[in-house]
């Protein structure tokens, strides 16, 4: 397979690559930083420097591959419009440049685009989608662009992700080596996460299958754990214990209404912002990999028993601890 990546300098994207390397696929991606990408060492990647509002580049791009892996988007934004200009307007730029090449598109998008769910009812792609943030609208604006547009598509949405170069859940590790981390609410919201290099495999093998085209999957480690089950459990991979502060509704509310308003005071983006408290008061984030697993094979390797060890491994050796 000739395939391209979007955001291949990001956590999961960069993830991806190695996996289709692996594989054997001879692999392009479109980055903004050559930079970034040398500093990845990645031997065989074919780099094309560019953005989803340059349209030469995603010409250049998009032509002559077989399948093309969607994972470039903005996950902070300094306002509504500025997410959907990147993750669905940027979508559609790619798409309308890769038309005349007909590939296969796999759309990286969210479990944020299907919204929260109840206590011990985990998604599995067919619900209706309630999005309860900017971020989660826009990546379900995306989705419906790969719905009504030219190629044959695949959706998949992972939980939260973490591992390995990641920097949003590397907030938690660093909280539990330190002894302190909150929880918004009473902590037991529930949650599905994966590991990044399984997430890695699944949007790889979601590109492959035949059954999988013109669905939406979920790709998450079947385990469900709950914010505070989870701390502890960063914790007990530092050997130690950790104390909980538990932030009730309105002042998480409160705080992250600061945030926010400091951030838009400084014209910069923050995913810390009242918006966000829309999902970090929701009772349940979970998701069921198991159609994924009936159209591909794949599974999640890494429950949070093998995950938590390996990333701590690699933040240490990284020096970010």
């Amino acid at each position: 397979m000739k395939a391209l990546v979007t955001g291949g300098t990001g956590f999961v994207g960069s993830h991806l690559l190695e996996h289709l390397l692996r594989r054997g696929d001879t692999v392009r991606a479109l980055v903004r930083s050559p930079a970034r990408a040398a500093a990845l060492g990645l031997d065989g990647v074919e780099w094309i420097r560019g953005d989803l509002d340059d349209p030469e580049a995603l010409i250049r791009a998009t032509e002559g591959v077989d399948v093309i892996y969607h994972v470039a988007g903005l996950v902070m934004a300094r306002d509504e419009a500025e997410f959907h200009a990147v993750n669905a307007a940027g979508t559609r730029s790619l798409l309308e440049a890769a038309a005349p090449s007909g590939p296969r598109f796999v759309l990286v998008s969210s479990l944020a685009a299907g919204g929260p769910t109840v206590p011990g009812r985990p998604l599995l792609g067919h619900e209706p989608p309630h999005p309860v943030t900017a971020y989660g609208r826009s990546k379900l604006a995306a989705e419906a662009v790969v719905r009504a547009g030219p190629l044959p598509w695949t959706i998949v949405r992972p939980p939260a992700v973490y591992g390995p170069r990641d920097r949003e859940m590397f907030r938690v590790f660093r909280s539990a080596q330190l002894g302190v981390a909150p929880v918004f609410g009473e902590g037991d919201q529930e949650l599905s996460l994966v590991f990044g290099p399984d997430l890695a495999g699944a949007i790889a093998a979601a590109g492959l299958s035949r059954e999988t085209l013109g669905g939406t999957f979920y790709a998450a480690h079947p385990e469900v754990t709950t914010a505070e089950r989870l701390v502890r459990r960063v914790a007990a991979g530092f050997g130690r214990e950790v104390r909980v502060l538990k932030i009730p509704f309105g002042l998480g509310r409160a705080v992250l209404h600061l945030t926010g308003m400091a951030a838009r005071l400084a014209n910069r983006a923050t995913i810390l912002t009242a918006d966000k408290g829309n999902e970090l008061f929701q009772p349940a984030w979970t998701c069921d990999p198991a159609p994924l697993t009936e159209a591909t094979g794949w599974r999640a390797a890494h429950g949070l028993d093998a995950g938590i060890p390996r990333s701590i491994a690699w933040y240490r050796e990284a020096g970010w601890l």
